[in-house]
């Protein structure tokens, strides 16, 4: 008999946890969360990160708090990430190919790409080869005439090292046959003062930043699979015989552990502001792609890109 009710007790006692359990996991988020950004204020994490709060927010019904954690061209913050409680309360802004090509170029980049646990992708960007207005270089054969006479002495600023940015030069270097060298930066932000004070020949920016400096900028080839909506006057890499397509690919991850009920909610919170007609039109105006990859679609284009890269890498020598 006793054993009987002790069996009985310990059953409701199991029960009462697993409700209490699946209470809690309902009940996500309780408190604000923290959305952290690992570059610079001013460039493309940030602006979407900006307009993608107020949306988070009801979708949420929590505040969402936006931090910096700025270095290593994003590393910093997702070394950071990977020592963050897995609680749902902190997750982080991420970006391919960085998270890719920092582990694989570098002995420690303090995560591994697998430790990042996926969300949601958001969007893309293609890669823009600009120069400032009053250059007297107008034309991408005029820029690879120029670097051909003048091996090594022009400069291109990007976001990042071993960034979309960054390997767009390296593309450049190796489809053009020439030699360039490549200003990394904290952010695309951060970058344009360089261009415009007459700090750089040019940049390896992003469709978006070329975007809100349409006054200020010459963009002479953009590295899509097709010319951007945004300017349909200007050609691709491979319209002017270059096979260049790069750029990148924006989302969330969260430290790993992280339960996936918690990253289930995030992803539908992403979906839900990502389907947003109010906010799809505030990103395309700015010349964001969207994206809508889940947790598992994410990860398995993740995979797919590293395969990708160290491909295109195989022949250099990239690691430190």
């Amino acid at each position: 008999m006793r054993l009987n009710k002790l069996i009985v007790s310990t059953m409701l006692l199991g029960l009462v946890a697993l409700m209490f359990g699946q209470v809690a996991a309902a009940a996500y988020p309780e408190r604000s969360v923290t959305y952290m950004l690992c570059f610079d204020p001013g460039g493309e994490s940030d602006i979407t990160a900006r307009l993608q709060q107020p949306y988070l927010e009801a979708v949420l019904g929590q505040k969402v708090v936006i931090t910096y954690k700025v270095g290593g061209g994003g590393a910093l913050g997702w070394s950071e990430l990977t020592r963050t409680k897995p609680d749902g309360y902190t997750f982080a802004g991420d970006n391919l190919p960085h998270v890719i090509l920092q582990p694989m170029q570098r002995k420690d980049a303090g995560y591994t790409t697998d430790q990042l646990k996926r969300v949601y992708c958001f969007e893309s960007t293609p890669n823009a080869l600009v120069v400032n207005v009053s250059s007297s270089i107008k034309t991408l054969d005029e820029f690879i005439a120029y670097a051909k006479k003048n091996p090594g002495m022009v400069t291109l600023g990007g976001s990042g090292s071993w960034s979309a940015n960054h390997l767009g030069v390296i593309e450049l270097e190796q489809a053009a046959g020439i030699k360039l060298t490549y200003i990394p930066f904290t952010g695309s932000g951060t970058a344009t003062p360089a261009l415009l004070g007459g700090h750089v020949t040019g940049l390896m920016t992003y469709t978006t930043m070329a975007a809100q400096q349409r006054d200020k900028f010459r963009i002479l080839a953009v590295a899509g699979e097709k010319r951007s909506a945004a300017f349909p006057d200007v050609p691709t890499f491979r319209e002017l015989g270059y096979d260049i397509v790069e750029g990148a690919y924006r989302g969330v991850s969260v430290p790993p552990g992280t339960p996936d009920s918690i990253v289930n909610t995030l992803a539908d919170a992403f979906d839900k502001v990502n389907r947003n007609p109010e906010f799809q039109k505030k990103m395309t105006d700015l010349a964001f792609d969207l994206e809508y990859m889940g947790p598992a679609e994410y990860e398995a284009f993740v995979k797919d890109r590293t395969v990708y890269y160290k491909e295109l890498l195989k022949d250099m020598d990239i690691t430190q």
